[in-house]
C-alpha cells in the first residue's frame, strides 16, 4: 500500500500532522493536498488542538514542480481557488493549529503555515516566496495571509528578489511567532498545544473565527462583532466556571468537546 504523505498521531486530545514526502522536503502535490483537506474536513472528535510539521528536517518547500501540470487558465484559476478553500478550512475549521517548522517553509509552503494559527521556527527554517524567479505568482493566499503580515511594500521587495528570511528575522516580521533552538519546535509546539486545548472550547473557537475577520471589517463593525463574541462567550457554563476557578484558585475544568 501507498504510504500516506500526512501522519496522523492522536496524542490525547492533540493531532500530530506530520508532511511525509521523503527527499522531496515535503513540497506539495495534488495527494498532500487532499490528505491534509481530509483531516480538517472531519478532524476525530477528541482532537481539540493539531501540530502540523514535516519529516527530514523540513517543513514545506512549496509546490512540486517536479509534478506540475499544465492547465489552462480556467483550470489554473480553479486549481488556485482548490488551495484557497483547504487554507481556509486550516484557518477557520475551529480547531487551533500549530506549525513547528525547520528548514523550508517556501512558497506554498509559507501559505500553509499562515493559514496556522502559531508558528515556531527553529534556526534551520527558511521563509521565501521565489514564485517570481521561477515566471509565476502565489496562488494559495500568500497575497493576502502572507501580505497581511509583511504588508505589500515588504511582500513585493521578498518576491521581486527571490529574498529569504531565517528565524529570527521571521520572527521580527511576523512570519512566525517563536524562535527556538535545534529540535525544540515540537516540543515547544506540543508544549503551546496543551496550554490551547486547556482553554475554553468555545473561546478557542471565537477567536479562531473571529478576529481575522473583524480586521477586514470598518471600525463600528469590528466593535459590534466583538460585542457579540463577548455575549457569546461570557454567557457560557465554561465562563462561570472559569470565574468560579479564578475566585476559588484551582485550574477551571472547562466542557469538553467542540
Amino acid at each position: 500500500m501507498t504510504q500516506p504523505m500526512l501522519k496522523v498521531d492522536l496524542q490525547g486530545d492533540i493531532a500530530v500532522l506530520t508532511m511525509n514526502r521523503p527527499g522531496k522536503r515535503n513540497a506539495m502535490c495534488d495527494q498532500l493536498l487532499a490528505e491534509i483537506d481530509g483531516f480538517f474536513s472531519n478532524p476525530p472528535e477528541a482532537a481539540k488542538v493539531a501540530v502540523l510539521t514535516g519529516t527530514e528536517g523540513h517543513y514545506c518547500s512549496g509546490l512540486d514542480l517536479s509534478e506540475h501540470v499544465a492547465r489552462d487558465a480556467e483550470g489554473t484559476m480553479r486549481h488556485s481557488r482548490g488551495w484557497h478553500a483547504v487554507m481556509d478550512r486550516i484557518q477557520y475549521g475551529g480547531l487551533p493549529v500549530v506549525s513547528a517548522m525547520q528548514g523550508a517553509v517556501i512558497g506554498g509552503g509559507l501559505e500553509l503555515a499562515t493559514a496556522t494559527h502559531v508558528r515556531i521556527a527553529e534556526p534551520s527554517a527558511i521563509f521565501q516566496l521565489p514564485e517570481g524567479r521561477r515566471g509565476i505568482y502565489v496562488g494559495g493566499g500568500a497575497s493576502v495571509r502572507v501580505g497581511r503580515i509583511l504588508g505589500a511594500d515588504r511582500m513585493i521587495e521578498m518576491m521581486l528578489t527571490g529574498r529569504k528570511y531565517n528565524a529570527e528575522e521571521g520572527v521580527a516580521l511576523g512570519l512566525a511567532h517563536y524562535a527556538v533552538g535545534v529540535g525544540e519546535a515540537l516540543p515547544k509546539a506540543m508544549e503551546l498545544a496543551r496550554k490551547i486545548a486547556d482553554n475554553a472550547p468555545l473561546s478557542n473557537y471565537v477567536m479562531i473565527q473571529a478576529l481575522s475577520r473583524i480586521e477586514d471589517m470598518d471600525k463600528q463593525g469590528g466593535l459590534f462583532t466583538e460585542s457579540l463574541c463577548a455575549a457569546l462567550t461570557q454567557t457560557s457554563p465554561d465562563a462561570v466556571e472559569g470565574l468560579a476557578a479564578f475566585l476559588e484558585k484551582r485550574v477551571p475544568s472547562f466542557g469538553q468537546g467542540r
